[in-house]
């Protein structure tokens, strides 16, 4: 694997490039992104990938990426200009992209803006609340997780977010009306250690989940768009956005083993099925 950097405007942009052990075969480059984590979350997914070049990168920010332009913000399209950058300066596209959660939703703004630089975008559950029917409810719901963490920092914010990100169904009267949940119900610390920073949880991601994609541009691309949604994630948030998303692009979204983190390696926090899913990954993104 080869570290390199590049300057974008405002941030410094660190990624790695691990060559196939198994011979290219055709196939082009494999960039994998996600929002908010950084390459070390895809590892265990590229190792099961020799035959690929795996991209990883670490958004402006997070991780090893730094940035210089004296902002916060995790906006979609800035992050998409970082990955456009990185993608011509591989000088190999157009690639292939494998996309999650957030990354997902920067994909899609690159693929509006950049339309040339991804032969086939796989958009792993993209968090887009604007795109469901009770996209109201759903928002207020996601306020209600900031608002958590607002008022008493991260494991209060956090056991809101696992309730919601949980609920099946619409966001309903029902839902509105749960108490709080207790962190500790979910392992989560009780003591508010005063950090307010957190990527997921803050203010900090907001952009990504009001960004609103542009359907008529993603569908005029020539990118191929595979909505990708965990076997897990029937009726639950990013399941129900994946759905939605795919409809809108005309298309039905492809299911994939295990949940939203489906490819994380099986001895992390949240335990995937790494080996099942690049399986998958592979079969879809030669067509299958």
């Amino acid at each position: 694997m080869e570290t390199r950097t590049i300057h974008t405007p405002g941030a410094e942009i660190v990624y790695d490039v691990a060559d196939a052990e198994a011979g290219e075969g055709g196939h082009p480059p494999l960039v994998m992104i996600g929002q908010p984590m950084d390459a070390s979350g895809f590892r265990a997914l590229a190792s099961y990938l020799p035959d690929r070049v795996v991209v990883t990168y670490d958004p402006r920010g997070l991780g090893r990426s730094t940035r210089s332009d004296g902002e916060v913000t995790n906006t979609p399209t800035t992050q998409a200009e970082d990955v456009h950058a990185v993608i011509e300066a591989l000088g190999a596209g157009p690639v292939d992209l494998f996309a999650s959660s957030g990354g997902a939703v920067t994909a899609l703004a690159l693929v509006t803006a950049h339309p040339g630089d991804v032969r086939t975008l796989v958009a792993h559950e993209p968090p887009l609340p604007g795109v469901l029917p009770d996209a109201e409810a759903a928002e207020r719901g996601l306020d209600a997780v900031h608002a958590a963490y607002d008022a008493n920092g991260f494991g209060a914010g956090m056991a809101a977010f696992v309730m919601m990100t949980s609920w099946r169904g619409e966001f309903t009267d029902d839902y509105f009306a749960l108490p709080a949940p207790d962190p500790a119900m979910f392992g989560m610390p009780t003591a508010d250690d005063g950090d307010r920073t957190d990527p997921l949880l803050s203010q900090r991601s907001v952009a990504i989940t009001d960004y609103r994609p542009d359907i008529a541009a993603l569908k005029a691309a020539p990118t191929r768009i595979v909505v990708a949604v965990g076997e897990e994630s029937d009726g639950v948030f990013t399941g129900r956005t994946s759905t939605a998303l795919a409809g809108l692009l005309g298309t039905s979204p492809v299911v994939f083993p295990s949940h939203h983190g489906g490819f994380a390696a099986e001895d992390s926090g949240y335990p995937g099925k790494p080996r099942e899913f690049a399986a998958r990954l592979r079969d879809v993104l030669d067509g299958s």
